[in-house]
C-alpha cells in the first residue's frame, strides 16, 4: 500500500486500558484503517483533539476516568463533538446502554462480539459521519469560487473571537476588494467576471497559508480574511503581499488606470476587550479598505483610530 493510499484511510481511535483488547480490535480494522489508540481516558482526549479520529471505540470500564466521562468531554468540545463514539462493553446492562446513548454514543457494542458485524458498524457510522461532512461543506462553501462563504465566515469569526478572549490572543481581519469590478463584468462579461473571482479566490487561498488562516467570499466582488495571533505589522504584510501576488496574475482590465485587475485591502486588528467586539473589528477594516480606495485603490492599508 502506498503513502498517499494510506493518507486518504479513515482514522480510528480505540480507547482501552487493556493493551490486549486493542491488539484484538485493531487487527480486525488495521486492513482498512489507520489505527491510533489510547490506554486511558486522558490519553484519548488529547489524541481526539489532536488528531481528529474519524470514529473511536472507547471501554466503558476503565480506571480513573471511564467511558461515560470520557464521552461526556468529548461531547462538550466543539471540536471533539462531531467525532461518533461506539461503546464497546462487556456490561449488556439496558439501563447503562441508554446512558450511553443519551450521553451522545451512536451505538453500543457488547462483548464478545462478532468482528464482522463490528466491521459493519464501524464502517456505517463513518459513511454517516462522511456524508454530514459534504452537506456542512455545502451548506458553507461559496458555490461560485468555492472557498468559504459569508455564513462560515461570521461563524468563524465568532469562533476565533472567542478563544482569543480566552487566550489573550490578537485577532486580525482583511477586507478585501476587487477595484472596478462592476467595469471589468461589463467590458468582459458575467463568465469572464467569474472566472476573475475565482482566480482571486485561489490566490487568496495560496497567499494565506498557514493553518490558521481563514479565506472566505465576503459578498459580490469582496472577500475576507481572519488572520488569528496576528499583530498589525504582520496583518499589514500579508495584505501587501495579497496585493503583490494579484498584480503578478496580470489579468488584463482595460477599464482600470493599472491595466490590470488589483485589489485594495482593509487590515484591522483587535483584542476582545469590553469596548470592542468582532463585529467592530469588521467595521474597522470596511473602514481602512474604504480608505485604501479613496486614496487610489491597488493598495492595503492599515487601520488606525486616529486617521479618522
Amino acid at each position: 500500500m502506498t503513502a498517499q493510499e494510506t493518507s486518504t484511510l479513515s482514522r480510528l481511535l480505540i480507547v482501552d486500558d487493556d493493551p490486549g483488547n486493542i491488539r484484538l480490535l485493531a487487527s480486525i480494522f488495521e486492513d482498512n484503517y489507520e489505527i491510533l489508540f489510547a490506554t486511558s481516558g486522558k490519553k484519548a482526549l488529547e489524541i481526539a483533539l489532536r488528531e481528529r479520529p474519524d470514529l473511536i471505540l472507547l471501554d466503558v470500564v476503565m480506571p480513573e476516568m471511564d467511558g461515560y466521562n470520557v464521552c461526556q468531554c468529548l461531547k462538550n468540545d466543539a471540536l471533539t463533538a462531531d467525532i461518533p463514539v461506539i461503546f464497546v462493553t462487556a456490561n449488556c446492562d439496558v439501563k447503562e446502554e441508554v446512558r450511553g446513548l443519551e450521553i451522545g454514543a451512536a451505538d453500543y457494542i457488547s462483548k464478545p462480539f462478532c468482528p464482522a458485524i463490528v466491521k459493519i458498524r464501524v464502517h456505517n457510522q463513518i459513511e454517516l459521519k462522511h456524508a454530514r461532512e459534504k452537506l456542512t461543506r455545502l451548506a458553507v462553501t461559496d458555490g461560485l469560487t468555492g472557498i468559504a462563504n459569508r455564513r462560515y465566515f461570521d461563524e468563524q469569526l465568532a469562533h476565533e473571537w472567542h478563544r482569543a478572549d480566552r487566550m489573550n490572543h490578537s485577532l486580525a481581519i482583511a477586507m478585501i476588494d476587487v477595484d472596478w469590478f462592476k467595469k471589468y463584468n461589463d467590458y468582459y462579461g458575467h463568465q469572464t467576471g467569474d472566472d476573475c473571482l475565482r482566480q482571486v479566490a485561489t490566490m487568496l487561498s495560496h497567499t494565506a497559508k498557514r493553518g490558521s488562516d481563514f479565506v472566505a467570499r465576503y459578498g459580490g466582488e469582496e472577500f475576507a480574511l481572519i488572520l488569528p495571533t496576528t499583530h498589525s505589522q504582520a496583518a499589514l504584510t500579508m495584505a501587501e503581499n495579497i496585493c503583490e501576488a494579484m498584480r503578478e496574475l496580470a489579468l488584463p482590465h482595460p477599464m482600470s488606470e493599472f491595466g490590470r485587475v488589483t485589489l485594495s485591502v482593509g487590515v484591522a486588528v483587535g483584542m476582545p476587550t469590553i469596548n470592542e467586539n468582532a463585529e467592530s473589528l469588521v467595521a474597522h477594516a470596511d473602514e481602512a479598505l474604504y480608505r485604501a480606495k479613496h486614496h487610489g485603490r491597488n493598495q492595503a492599508m492599515l487601520f488606525q483610530p486616529k486617521d479618522y
